[in-house]
């Protein structure tokens, strides 16, 4: 490989590792700290909800734009090996999981709570619209949990092939 190319790969795998762990580390400090904070300390859970919502938003758009660029330049890249392409399956179940999480998940649970005449939380627990919202919340937590082992996983193959570039 040339020195240009070096430095080309070099840059590019750079990159995807650090946009990988911005994500990662946004979609870790959402799930630890922003939901139960925000749960915690506003007045009403349905201003926590507000606030959960449109964080969560901004980590699946971001998962969505960041995995799909990733992909990108995956193909960019020069290496043929069986990594990459784990690394794209990686990538594209980030942004799999993530597209689903906002475009279904979270538009579903926005309608349930459009249907209810009080907030969610205020319904008594075995009502079928407080049931749906719940089940959707769960799968919600399972494909951002999906999302960010993908992430974290596709990080260190990253970071793996980078180690290779500096040889």
């Amino acid at each position: 490989m040339t020195e240009s190319g070096f430095m080309k790969e070099f840059w590019r795998e750079s990159i995807k590792g650090l946009l990988l762990s911005l994500w990662l580390g946004a979609a870790i400090f959402f799930s630890i700290a922003v939901a139960q904070i925000a749960f915690s300390v506003l007045p009403s859970n349905e201003m926590a909800g507000a606030v959960v919502n449109k964080t969560l938003e901004v980590i699946n758009y971001s998962g969505l734009i960041i995995g799909l660029v990733l992909i990108i330049l995956s193909f960019l890249s020069a290496e043929k090996s069986w990594i990459i392409w784990v690394e794209r399956i990686l990538l594209a179940i980030l942004v799999l999981a993530c597209g689903l999480g906002q475009f279904v998940i979270v538009t579903g649970m926005r309608a349930l709570s459009q249907q209810s005449e009080k907030p969610i939380s205020e319904l008594a627990e075995d009502d079928p619209l407080r049931r749906a919202f719940m089940e959707l919340h769960g799968y919600s937590v399972s494909l951002l949990s999906v999302a960010m082992i993908a992430a974290f996983i596709a990080y260190f193959l990253v970071i793996k092939r980078s180690h290779r570039v500096n040889e």
